[in-house]
């Protein structure tokens, strides 16, 4: 059945809503004032489901988010060998984790060429940071910054882990850690679901 055809049943499935209420008005001898009051609150309700019928996802991540923050219900947990991330307040997924055994705390950004990490979490992780090479230069939020060259022995989020990561380090990205793509690359799959993000190992 073609978009034209579709559209002539939608509307005539209005129409005949429409004359069966207008039959039960008139069945009952309504008042045109009391007919228009009971069309219009009619016409609201249909125009109120219609829109949380259009927006449930949206309204079933939004009630997910609120039943988190009541509840406090965990930002991330391990599922069998996946690691499920719920997203923040902020709309980004924020993820607890492991540099060298450091804690440290990313932001995933599957837009981020490579993993990103702060000179401080750098510095207490104890990664040896690369100066003597040209410094890489990054186009961030800010503008364009330099970073330098290293690697990580073991980034672990979670059950994931991985080894001999290459990442970039600068004082510019401030207290912000990223995990770019290069990490999320190595893993069998990752996506989002019902407001999760779901890495698999």
């Amino acid at each position: 059945m073609d978009g034209g055809t579709d559209q002539a049943m939608q509307g005539l499935y209005y129409v005949l809503v429409l004359v069966l209420v207008g039959s039960a008005l008139l069945a009952r001898r309504v008042s045109w004032r009391g007919a228009l009051g009971m069309t219009a609150a009619w016409v609201a309700i249909f125009i109120l489901v219609l829109i949380l019928f259009s927006y449930r996802q949206e309204l079933g991540l939004v009630a997910s988010r609120i039943r988190s923050e009541v509840v406090g219900a965990p930002r991330q947990q391990v599922e069998g060998q996946s690691l499920r991330i719920a997203v923040s307040a902020d709309g980004h997924y924020w993820v607890d984790g492991e540099i060298n055994g450091k804690a440290a705390r990313f932001l995933i950004d599957s837009g981020a060429t490579v993993t990103a990490l702060s000179e401080d979490s750098a510095l207490a992780a104890g990664l040896n940071v690369d100066k003597s090479r040209l410094p890489a230069i990054m186009r961030t939020a800010n503008g364009e910054v330099e970073a330098y060259h290293a690697n990580v022995p073991t980034l672990a989020l979670g059950p994931i882990r991985a080894g001999d990561l290459p990442v970039v380090v600068s004082a510019a990205f401030g207290p912000v850690n990223v995990i770019g793509m290069n990490f999320l690359s190595r893993l069998k799959s990752w996506r989002v679901e019902q407001g999760e993000m779901v890495l698999t190992p």
